[in-house]
């Protein structure tokens, strides 16, 4: 399984970044931007993890940026199997060329099967996040984006996720 995931990672990966043309001028004009992450992971007890998160941005000023922002997480292992979707609106503001705070709103969807005691669960949790991170122009209109925002609705002993702490990596366009 592992032979076939990391060649095939590789391979959108370097579909995703021929799109970029690098060594062209910014289109100033177009205020729209296009991006999000993914996330892969292996554990114990044949555990697998899958997570994409698109999103979508409108620059309102040079520095103030709103959109929306989705995500969808499917894990699996010898014990459970788990699907969740969120979506909501996020804002970023840059600052100093290569620094950002955001804030982002998610209303996530769960749908969760316990495989040994034939247990199944459909929750919803809201999460808001804050923080922000480094910006890296990659080039062109292509940035990385470096973070980490803490779920300030997070609760210890109630919520879905194990932490309020969430480091990201994201790619963004703009078009």
């Amino acid at each position: 399984m592992k032979k076939l995931i990391i060649p095939l990672f590789i391979i959108i990966s370097g579909s995703m970044f021929s799109q970029v043309s690098v060594g062209t001028e910014s289109q100033d004009n177009n205020k729209w931007t296009f991006g999000g992450g993914i996330g892969l992971g292996f554990g114990s007890n044949s555990a697998f993890y899958l997570q994409a998160s698109p999103r979508v941005g409108y620059r309102l000023t040079d520095d103030l940026e709103a959109g929306v922002i989705g995500s969808v997480s499917w894990q699996t292992s010898n014990s459970y199997k788990s699907t969740m979707f969120g979506v909501g609106p996020f804002a970023n503001y840059y600052f100093a060329r290569s620094f950002y705070v955001g804030a982002n709103l998610q209303q996530y969807f769960i749908n969760y099967k316990d495989k040994l005691y034939d247990y199944k669960s459909n929750e919803q949790e809201t999460a808001l996040y804050l923080g922000g991170g480094y910006m890296q122009r990659i080039g062109g209109n292509s940035f990385m984006q470096l973070g980490v925002m803490y779920n300030v609705l997070w609760k210890e002993n109630s919520s879905i996720f194990s932490s309020g702490l969430v480091p990201n990596i994201g790619f963004v366009v703009g078009l």
